[in-house]
């Protein structure tokens, strides 16, 4: 996400980054997070539409950009559309429609734009030897509290 690929706030001056996001979990529990190339902080995976995209669609082909998985359309569920600050452009806010994803068996791997990507709970962001930088929309909105 870039400051040019944002879209200016009247009501709070602040610019306004507009994103799918996907919340994917693994049988622990787990929340699956990735790091982008460039980037120190982890975040849900998704990204910016296309002109003429749904939302549901953009975060179907960013998952398959990212993740190099296939999702279907119709098996994502709407969690609504969060508010953030965004985690690489300061004084920027994200705002993304947010979907559960079930990958099906399928194995997520770092493609495209990924360098990293963890399954991760909260204590992992707050841990006192090795900390991870969480994007704001997941650590305030659905990064879990603990395994299971």
């Amino acid at each position: 996400m870039t400051a040019s690929d944002s879209v200016p706030s009247s009501a709070s001056g602040a610019a306004r980054i507009h994103v799918s996001a996907a919340v994917i979990t693994d049988a622990e529990g787990r929340l699956l997070v990735v790091r982008k190339r460039g980037t120190t902080a982890f975040m849900q995976p998704g990204g910016k539409p296309e002109p003429g995209e749904t939302p549901a669609e953009t975060l179907v082909r960013e998952l398959a950009e990212e993740l190099g998985v296939t999702v279907d359309p119709a098996a994502l569920g709407s969690l609504g559309r969060f508010t953030a600050s965004a985690a690489n452009e300061p004084g920027f806010l994200v705002v993304a429609d947010v979907f559960t994803v079930d990958l099906g068996g399928q194995e997520p791997v770092a493609a495209a734009e990924i360098a990293e990507l963890r399954w991760i709970i909260r204590a992992d962001a707050a841990s006192t030897t090795a900390p991870l930088e969480i994007a704001p929309l997941a650590l305030e909105h659905f990064l879990p509290a603990a395994d299971g």
